[in-house]
């Protein structure tokens, strides 16, 4: 069983939220969104919406969430926030909860950054894994409602495990006039083995192709079979 230990600075423990459970932030669209409507393309027939995938839902509630720690006022483009945490002269970490990287630092990466800032969500949180395990760190899954797209690294943690893994984003949404409130989930993290599986692809058996077929007719026959039956 996996472990991760996050750690902060003891002088902004009263300040930070601490990281949680990705099942205990998920999005308000998913509990506003309604089991089952009528698709017109299918003459109003009843159909069943994301609510009822078990991957997607697991996606959304596998690891940890990483949170904003401060409102985010985002205005024509400006970023701003109302957060003074006091300084820190025995650590080397920015009191800014987010910073900016230059264009360049992106040249040749297949990314449109034509009107979109490179952005860096400051993380005050050491995250610690135990040997053998990694951290996969990446935009929160399946949170297409959010402004921007953090990008995706994997971070040897066990070695690594005191110190501070920040989160390059891409600002998606220039249009975007608001508030980030404090609490926003800016990166997820999912330990994974450090060592990579093993690979093997063949044709399946005769057996396999059966057994492979009465599962899809399951699957079919009523909901549910996936989440009852086949997920751990």
């Amino acid at each position: 069983m996996s472990r991760i230990l996050a750690r902060c600075h003891p002088a902004l423990a009263p300040l930070l939220p601490p990281p949680v459970p990705a099942a205990r932030a998920l999005p308000d669209w998913l509990r506003a969104m309604p089991s089952d409507v009528a698709a017109p393309t299918l003459g109003g027939a009843e159909v069943r919406t994301l609510k009822h995938c078990p991957p997607v839902i697991d996606a959304l509630t596998t690891g940890v969430m990483i949170l904003l720690p401060t409102d985010l006022h985002v205005e024509t483009g400006e970023i701003s926030w109302d957060w003074d945490p006091p300084p820190i002269p025995d650590a080397p970490i920015t009191r800014a909860p987010v910073g900016v990287h230059v264009p360049e630092q992106a040249t040749g990466v297949p990314l449109d950054l034509d009107g979109h800032a490179v952005l860096k969500f400051t993380n005050y949180w050491t995250l610690e894994t135990e040997p053998g395990w990694n951290l996969l760190v990446t935009h929160p899954l399946n949170r297409m409602d959010l402004p921007f797209r953090t990008l995706s690294g994997v971070v040897s943690t066990a070695r690594f495990g005191l110190g501070y893994i920040h989160f390059p984003a891409l600002w998606t949404d220039p249009d975007f006039t608001g508030t980030l409130s404090r609490g926003t989930p800016v990166a997820q993290v999912i330990p994974i083995p450090a060592e990579a599986p093993e690979l093997e692809h063949r044709a399946m058996t005769g057996d396999e192709v059966a057994r492979s077929r009465g599962i899809q007719e399951a699957l079919q026959a009523k909901p549910g079979v996936y989440r009852k039956d086949f997920r751990d």
